[in-house]
């Protein structure tokens, strides 16, 4: 099938300048051709591309007309010119398809629009299981299967495990290899860890919540067994570290290889504005996953089960395992088309002598040989590879600058919905919910304006840096906000004594003279708002007697509790089912700063990203973002959610008892929380701060001489190839 040509867009290719590719003895079968361009510009008759020849004999006015590259049967190759080849592409490598499957319908979406948007769909996919889904379910997890933060920190860092022992290999091979397969079949693996991570919701018991009617309130049945309280779900943390190591692996080739192959077959304008949007695709799906994850914790677990708890019970665990499900199915589904498509897009040969070399300039000049069309082919150029990299001192202080912004990003995003249900007193599913709508505006728009700034302004590679910077010490500013911090609501023998006062020593007190009757057991963690404002570990522990159900929110009503006092009448007070509301006045204040953080820290993640592939050699940006990846998870990505669970675990107030096991945690201090979130923020974009300063410092762009002429003359003309014409020949990165 001939290859599917585009007359039209970015794919239509003019010479607006002399370009004379001469050969001082053409090859056989092309005598008296030569390849000229008219000095004035002349209209296109026949957009250029490769992979096609054309009839007859040239003129100067059909000389738009001409290929870039020879397809004589056997031709591998034609050198026209010092340091340029032009490269043949065979029409069958260029076809969307499955093997011998190629109709003519499916030529429509091989274009870099079709590729950019089911990688975008596959980003959303990631980003909503990976980053949404997993962090919004953290805490129904904890309960379901009585794991701590620091587990549930492992479980989330498995991810990133994973993605560092596979980076080197699928960066490195992949690179240089047929970049569409090693996407689709990625996109394939972290559909089944997918639905991996579903599996232990389906292979355990029925996860049974007692009724506050039978072992709640005072004098009711308090026996609990052992047996039931303290099982072995935690067991079941293995099974979500294998999903978890199953979505690393998968999503590997979509942010390294997704990203060159975009950045390959587009503009080097245009590039910026593909990722971004590709990457506002993967920041969006965590959005829509705290949003929609959100949703799934409002169902029970036990779907079509009655149960006489609401989500606002403490021990209500919401239909986590749905979202993983439906996104394992859709990533299924998604990898069929992307494993479709060529190893390059029609078209896109052009490209490479349009491109103007930014790499970073060593003294010794070795990075010249990364422009050896052979190089990075075998095994044996890994470790030069490697060398060459670490030679760039600008590419490894962006690296150490991504980790830094990582480690803060894991962090938050992993905890930051537990942060806002214990700072706001909110329940699981309406902290989820709170935290998508600040990161759908900010990290989705960030994203995307980040990559049109550099577009907008035509930002060379110091530009870009400087830009990085920027946005970090805006973003250092707006972290102060965690000095301040809402007041936990009070708790009667948690936070303060029953008679008000405060616990000596800030050991807990659970059982006070109104109470002591009741027999009440420290297993069963039901909190109550009592009329007097004030929580209270149970209905039990609040001396409650009775009970009824409120017919217009459907939450239970304990009446006669005899240590919750009446703010009216004298004698015992009631208490409702659930959380005290706060109504803290810093909520606005706290949540406008936390949207600037994460403005500002996903403002600078495509700049970065760019400078990242403009400071190394075109034949490295697969690998150079490999090794990227790999130290940004290393420092970043694995440590940054145990830290921060660790972290969260030592602000904790009161621990799950289990027969003396010590469970999740039930209630934090929140201004340890905030306290210890400040310190962590200040330390990472400090860091990253310096970081960038010293790459801005020692980047070394190529001299004038081997970057010749402007970006703007291509960039606003109609004219894809510099003016200097001596000068292109000899560029040595093209």
């Amino acid at each position: 099938m001939a290859t599917p040509q585009n007359s039209t867009g970015e794919n239509g290719f003019c010479f607006a300048q002399t370009l004379n590719f001469s050969h001082p003895s053409p090859p056989p079968g092309e005598a008296g051709r030569t390849f000229d361009a008219p000095s004035r510009q002349e209209p296109c008759g026949t957009p250029l591309s490769n992979g096609t020849a054309s009839s007859g004999v040239p003129s100067p006015s059909d000389s738009c007309a001409e290929p870039l590259c020879s397809t004589n049967p056997g031709e591998e190759e034609t050198q026209f010119g010092k340091g340029i080849k032009y490269v043949s592409a065979e029409g069958e490598e260029l076809v969307c398809g499955w093997g011998g499957f190629t109709p003519r319908c499916l030529q429509l979406f091989n274009t870099s629009k079709g590729i950019l948007f089911f990688l975008c769909v596959a980003s959303f996919l990631q980003g909503m299981t990976v980053n949404g889904f997993i962090n919004t379910v953290i805490t129904s997890i904890e309960r379901r299967f009585d794991l701590r933060s620091y587990q549930s920190g492992l479980i989330a860092s498995s991810y990133d495990i994973a993605a560092c022992i596979c980076l080197t290999f699928v960066s490195y091979f992949g690179g240089n290899g047929h970049k569409p397969q090693w996407l689709g079949w990625g996109v394939l693996v972290m559909g089944l860890g997918s639905l991996l991570f579903a599996l232990p919701h389906f292979t355990t018991g029925r996860y049974e919540a007692h009724s506050a009617a039978e072992v709640g309130i005072c004098g009711g049945n308090q026996s609990l067994p052992c047996a039931q309280a303290a099982s072995s779900l935690s067991g079941y943390r293995f099974v979500f570290m294998l999903g978890q190591f199953l979505h690393g692996m998968g999503a590997t080739p979509l942010y390294t290889l997704g990203v060159t192959y975009l950045d390959e077959n587009v503009k080097t304008n245009y590039s910026p504005v593909y990722i971004a949007v590709f990457y506002t695709a993967a920041i969006l799906g965590p959005a829509a996953g705290y949003l929609v994850g959100g949703m799934f914790l409002n169902i029970y677990t036990e779907i079509g089960r009655e149960i006489d708890i609401t989500p606002e019970n403490t021990l209500w665990v919401g239909a986590w395992w749905i979202g993983f499900l439906g996104a394992g199915a859709a990533s299924l589904l998604i990898s069929i088309p992307i494993l479709g498509y060529p190893q390059r897009l029609p078209g896109s040969q052009r490209y490479i002598v349009m491109r103007v070399s930014e790499a970073h300039q060593l003294k010794d000049g070795s990075h010249k040989k990364a422009s050896d069309p052979d190089f990075g082919k075998t095994v044996k150029d890994l470790p030069r590879s490697v060398l060459l990299l670490l030679k760039n001192p600008t590419f490894i202080f962006l690296c150490l600058a991504g980790a830094t912004e990582a480690t803060l990003i894991a962090g938050m995003s992993t905890f930051g919905p537990k942060f806002l249900e214990s700072q706001f007193s909110l329940s699981a599913s309406e902290a989820a919910t709170f935290f998508g709508y600040l990161v759908v505006p900010a990290g989705g728009g960030g994203t995307f304006l980040g990559g049109f700034l550099v577009n907008k302004f035509k930002l060379r590679c110091s530009g870009i840096i400087k830009l990085c910077l920027l946005c970090t010490v805006s973003s250092l500013l707006a972290i102060f906000i965690f000095f301040i911090h809402c007041p936990n609501m009070p708790m009667a023998g948690v936070t303060q004594m029953y008679e008000g006062s405060a616990l000596p020593g800030g050991r807990l007190n659970l059982t006070a003279a109104c109470n002591t009757e009741c027999d009440c057991l420290q297993e069963t963690y039901r909190p109550v708002c009592g009329s007097d404002d004030i929580m209270y570990y149970s209905p039990c522990h609040a001396g409650c007697k009775k009970v009824s159900e409120n017919l217009r929110n459907g939450k239970k009503v304990y009446h006669e509790c005899s240590c919750v006092e009446k703010t009216v009448l004298p004698g015992p007070g009631n208490a409702e089912a659930g959380k005290c509301t706060s109504s803290c006045a810093k909520r606005p204040l706290l949540l406008f700063f936390m949207f600037m953080v994460i403005l500002f820290t996903f403002l600078s993640s495509i700049p970065a990203l760019t400078a990242t592939l403009r400071c190394v050699s075109d034949r490295q940006r697969s690998f150079a973002l490999g090794i990227q990846w790999i130290v940004v998870r290393t420092l970043g990505g694995i440590p940054g959610p145990i830290a921060f669970g660790s972290m969260i675990d030592k602000s904790c107030l009161l621990w799950q008892d289990q027969c003396g096991e010590q469970g999740s945690c039930y209630v934090y201090q929140n201004s340890a929380m905030s306290r210890y979130t400040l310190i962590a923020g200040l330390v990472y974009k400090v860091l990253g701060t310096t970081f960038f300063i010293v790459a801005c410092l020692l980047y070394k762009p190529p001299p004038p001489e081997l970057a010749p002429g402007s970006l703007d003359a291509s960039e606003n003309g109609n004219c894809d190839l510099q003016e200097h014409k001596p000068s292109l020949p000899a560029e040595e990165d093209i």
